[in-house]
């Protein structure tokens, strides 16, 4: 499959949101990789951003689960205004996927929106997920604490319940369906079909891409829990009002030390916490196999086998 020039489209016109402009569709994305998080998502962002528009100086807008109210113009100021660029627009944004406001407003607003979902094994990434969180101080509990207290561990989580809701509101054909496991072992082939689907020529990744990996396993509990909460919140306030570059600065200089880890490293994971999470999730693994017609066997119960160390996030 080639592309087919699906980015450029015809110039609809609406109001979006209260006290907002008419919108031209074309300055809307046409495309958003919806994750969820923790499956490779900051490295389609790096990726993707060197062959679509995305949003500069920051990965997330959160303009569609937490910001709608700041209007499009808000939302429109984080993309390039440069009339000599037609690149595909798009965002990376891990946390629409288990939103059902974020669905209800895409399908509204964005004409014929393409969505791109990445699953991973569910048990995997939401350990990946909790360590990402304890890490940056969003949460003060243990795993085991965690998966009782963290909607968004399970929430996130829910792939039958949260694909089967896209479908419905947008329409079958313009989600795709992809798996974490073919990002990290095949990535030609995964952007290759990624491409195909958003409509952008195919693309080599070049050999630095494809070594390119993050991974949680560096990850440590922070050192002081409530310097390094009160840091992320205050990123999180400077975000919202696009100081994007001030919080770059900090996150690259050596007083990100003073909040980002140096605490204990994370424990190994208990077979038992691992069995019970993998029982939590059966349903869903189970629906999800007579959504996409698909086997999961992987996905249900725990595997003793060794996996990679490394993970992109």
């Amino acid at each position: 499959m080639t592309a087919t020039g699906d980015c450029v489209r015809k110039s609809d016109l609406f109001d979006l949101t209260r006290g907002s402009r008419r919108v031209d569709q074309r300055d809307l994305p046409s495309f958003l990789v919806i994750g969820p998080p923790r499956t490779g998502t900051s490295w389609l962002h790096e990726v993707l951003g060197r062959h679509t528009m995305l949003p500069a100086l920051t990965k997330e807008t959160r303009f569609f689960d937490i910001h709608f109210d700041r209007g499009v113009d808000w939302y429109l100021r984080h993309f390039s205004t440069s009339g000599a660029d037609h690149r595909c627009r798009g965002e990376v944004a891990p946390t629409y996927f288990a939103s059902p406001e974020a669905r209800e407003r895409i399908a509204k607003t964005i004409v014929r929106a393409k969505v791109v979902c990445v699953l991973r094994d569910p048990v995997d990434r939401v350990i990946s997920l909790y360590r990402l969180r304890r890490a940056y101080g969003m949460i003060p509990w243990s795993l085991e604490q965690a998966v009782l207290q963290d909607s968004e561990l399970l929430e996130s989580g829910k792939y039958a319940t949260h694909l089967k809701g896209w479908q419905r509101a947008i329409g079958k054909q313009q989600v795709l369906v992809t798996f974490y496991d073919d990002l990290r072992d095949r990535p030609q082939l995964f952007v290759d079909d990624l491409a195909d689907f958003i409509g952008i020529p195919r693309f080599l990744l070049t050999a630095a891409e494809i070594r390119h990996v993050h991974t949680s396993e560096n990850m440590t509990h922070p050192r002081h829990y409530h310097w390094t909460r009160g840091s992320t919140e205050m990123a999180e306030w400077l975000k919202s009002r696009r100081f994007h570059r001030v919080v770059a600065a900090v996150r690259n200089s050596r007083l990100s030390k003073l909040f980002l880890g140096g605490g204990a490293p994370f424990r190994e994971t208990s077979q038992e916490l691992v069995r019970t999470i993998y029982d939590l999730f059966r349903p869903e693994v189970e629906e999800l196999e007579s959504l996409l017609n698909r086997d999961f066997t992987s996905w249900k119960q725990l595997d003793l086998r060794p996996k990679p160390l490394t993970a992109t996030v």
